[in-house]
This record gives structure tokens, sequence and C-alpha cells, in this order.
């Protein structure tokens, strides 16, 4: 991968979302909801030069982000997401 976010922005990989329910229904693409968990693959400089920002978030880190939030980019056949450091609003641990 060759993006590198800019300021305090973060690029993700959104994880795949489950394909069936917790009772065995299979569900179509179209029924699935959009997750909203992903693992962080790239940290923006601005993030890495605030000694409060640093510590808070850093690549491999499993995340929750805001389900709106970000921009999708398509890359080498992957998808990625660039978003800003405010919206991600846990790390999983």
């Amino acid at each position: 991968m060759n993006i590198k976010p800019l300021g305090n922005r973060v690029v993700i990989k959104v994880l795949e979302a489950e394909e069936k329910t917790q009772s065995g229904i299979v569900l179509p693409g179209s029924a699935k909801e959009k997750p909203q968990m992903a693992e962080v693959l790239a940290v923006g400089a601005g993030i890495l030069a605030d000694e409060k920002k640093k510590d808070d978030i850093k690549i491999g880190d499993k995340v929750i982000f805001s389900k709106y939030a970000g921009t999708e980019v398509k890359m080498d056949n992957n998808e990625y997401t660039i978003l800003k450091l405010e919206d991600i609003l846990a790390v999983v641990e």
C-alpha cells in the first residue's frame, strides 16, 4: 500500500461483515450492514508529532469508527478508507 495520510488522518481497511446471522440465516450482499470495525494501516504525521495523540492510535490497532465517516478509495484491487482521527470512536483491545 502506498497511501500516506496527511495531518490528523489515518488509513484503515474495513473488516469483513458477517454473512450469517446468529441463527444461521445467510444474508445476501444487499442485506448486510456496513461494518464499522477496521484495522489501522497508516497514521498521518500530524498524529505522530503530537505527544498527546500518538499513543492513542497506532498501526495494527482494531478500531470502531463513525458510520458515515471518511473517504473510500480503491488501490490495487483493495478498498481503503481515509478518515480523520476524530472519526475514530474506540480502539478494540
